[in-house]
């Protein structure tokens, strides 16, 4: 029998006029291991929030057909009741945090449950220590990066007794390293705990090297298609529904290879049989990628920071410098200081040495608003930027701000929703977006006042393929006109196939500036900054190739060159 079951069922939020979810039918079986896609605004993660009852309760609405977890209907119980069954890791961390310190956020289920304080103590710690925030468990959870948040929220649900867990984006804002291990960790919650785990997750590579036993897609509130992993990944249903394949598959579709189930290729290590023909393929002439001198627009010199007086620097000796219509990747592990670094740069955090330099002058006195006048910064959480109920109304307050007329703020809003693809939903209200969509507004709202540096921190979190590769033709074409670009990310498929260069920082520090082929072929720097191989990479050594970097180099290249989406 289905642990979960939806029957005909369908969703329409309250201040909508049509449903956001249509004729769903879908049975999960207890002890299944389930992954669900789809760009971003597929209803994935309405879909969740049906199972685990924030809809109805939280996100209101009407809903017609049968949906029936663990027996019952999720949205005629209290939201308690069905949190006694659904552990939940939710896409917006903030939303879900409780404890004023990482500590007793961890121990709320606990709490709830009255269980010994004794215990409570070394369960927190024990899940803590699982994802490696023991350190932290006296941290005020605000406090935390972005990544070391979503770690706490992983630690949360390690405490509850619920049999279905449901992971909404459990891999937003996490590095890569980071990432491999959130992945063991829902492998061992299912494998040990006896458990029924849902993954809702646009990073399809990093998921189905986990053994998941069916994929399913969703596409505008439907669902379009179920299958073991092997036969989603043979066909070509991921591309043609904005979903990035992994790497490998790409590389092997590219050279003209016919997949089937049987090859089994959700496991890279199957791709051997290909060898030759991708040998074939490949060619050492013209893959070299040298570096192209550029002036500076804004440089650090010696830039140390800490929070606190007494405290020691969190920042220290940071030097670089970001060049007139580059794209500069600024790669690390959570923690390491990233965007605390670029928020001295906006002045949002005051640097106590060290000098900013802007087109060779010193801008250490400058006001937040002066800088904000030639840097743009967008957030790596939208809620902390959104300040409008519409999605009009926010991308539009800058320009209100700066004086400037209706019809030059209607053309100007017009344009940059379009070109974040956001253009469909410019009279919806924000709370009705995904997070990946509240995302696209934030940058869209700093991408309008057409800033000469922009400072993008994971743009591309919860982006589905679609988006994300128009996203980076956009920010191509500010390239063009000198603007300079930098990139906060984990993602080190955008800084092989997008940056010029790249900045490493770790422990407060730069550890590395160079191209991001050579970075990623550093195996010393990649093991200090919690960065990993791509897949291709990967390949590369299964063939057992010595130049690893230019295999790297032609096949990124080659696939870049075959992007279609516009």
């Amino acid at each position: 029998m289905s642990i979960i079951s939806f029957k005909n069922f369908n969703f329409k939020y309250e201040n909508l006029k049509s449903y956001t979810l249509k004729n769903i039918n879908l049975d999960i079986e207890s002890g299944e291991k389930i992954l669900i896609a789809g760009p971003s605004g597929s209803g994935k993660s309405t879909l969740a929030h049906c199972i685990n009852g924030l809809i109805p309760f939280t996100y209101k609405g009407s809903i017609n057909g049968e949906l029936v977890v663990e027996g019952f209907k999720p949205y005629e119980k209290s939201i308690y009741e069905v949190s006694n069954y659904v552990g939940t890791i939710m896409q917006d961390q903030d939303a879900q945090f409780v404890g004023l310190s990482v500590g007793e956020d961890v121990a709320f289920s606990y709490e709830n449950n009255n269980v010994p304080i004794a215990e409570m103590h070394s369960g927190v710690e024990n899940a803590l220590n699982r994802v490696g925030m023991l350190p932290f468990i006296n941290e005020t959870p605000h406090s935390l990066s972005g990544g070391e948040k979503q770690k706490v929220s992983i630690a949360g649900i390690l405490t509850t007794n619920a049999h279905i867990m449901l992971f909404d984006e459990p891999l937003a804002n996490l590095d890569p390293a980071s990432t491999n291990k959130a992945l063991d960790i829902i492998d061992s919650i299912h494998n040990n705990g006896e458990k029924t785990v849902i993954v809702v997750e646009h990073r399809i590579e990093d998921v189905v090297a986990h053994n998941y036993d069916k994929i399913v897609l969703m596409e505008a509130g439907e669902i379009v298609a179920i299958g073991a992993p092997d036969d989603i990944l043979a066909s070509d249903l991921l591309p043609k529904y904005g979903l990035r394949e992994p790497l490998y598959l790409e590389v092997l579709k590219k050279c003209g290879i016919k997949l089937t189930k049987e090859d089994k290729i959700s496991k890279i290590e199957n791709s051997i049989k290909y060898k030759d023909i991708l040998l074939k393929e490949y060619s050492n002439l013209n893959t070299e990628k040298k570096s192209i001198k550029k002036a500076p627009i804004l440089s650090l010199e010696n830039i140390s920071f800490k929070y606190y007086k007494d405290d020691p620097y969190n920042i220290k000796n940071v030097s670089f410098n970001i060049n007139k219509g580059e794209l500069l990747a600024v790669l690390g592990n959570n923690g390491a200081g990233k965007s605390t670094i670029m928020k001295i740069i906006c002045g949002i955090n005051k640097n106590k040495e060290g000098n900013l330099l802007l087109n060779g002058k010193n801008i250490n006195k400058l006001s937040i608003k002066k800088r904000a006048e030639a840097i743009g910064y967008v957030m790596q959480n939208p809620n902390h930027m959104i300040t409008k109920n519409l999605i009009f109304d926010e991308v539009a307050f800058g320009l209100k701000n700066s004086g400037f007329s209706d019809t030059e703020i209607s053309e100007k809003v017009e344009e940059t929703l379009k070109i974040c693809g956001l253009h469909a939903y410019r009279n919806w209200p924000i709370s009705a977006l995904s997070y990946g969509q509240k995302k696209r507004v934030t940058i869209a709202s700093i991408l309008v006042m057409d800033p000469k540096v922009i400072i993008l921190d994971e743009p591309t979190a919860g982006q589905d393929h679609r988006n994300y590769v128009a996203f980076m033709k956009f920010l191509e074409l500010l390239k063009k006109r000198d603007i300079s670009i930098v990139i906060i990310t984990h993602d080190m498929h955008l800084a092989l196939e997008y940056a010029d260069r790249a900045v490493v920082i770790s422990d407060g520090r730069v550890i590395a500036d160079d191209l991001v082929y050579n970075i990623l072929s550093n195996s010393d720097i990649m093991n200090r900054a919690n960065l990993s191989e791509t897949s291709i990479s990967k390949l590369a050594e299964i063939y057992e190739l010595k130049d690893k970097e230019n295999f790297l180099a032609y096949f990124t290249t080659l696939l870049k060159a075959g992007e279609k989406y516009e």
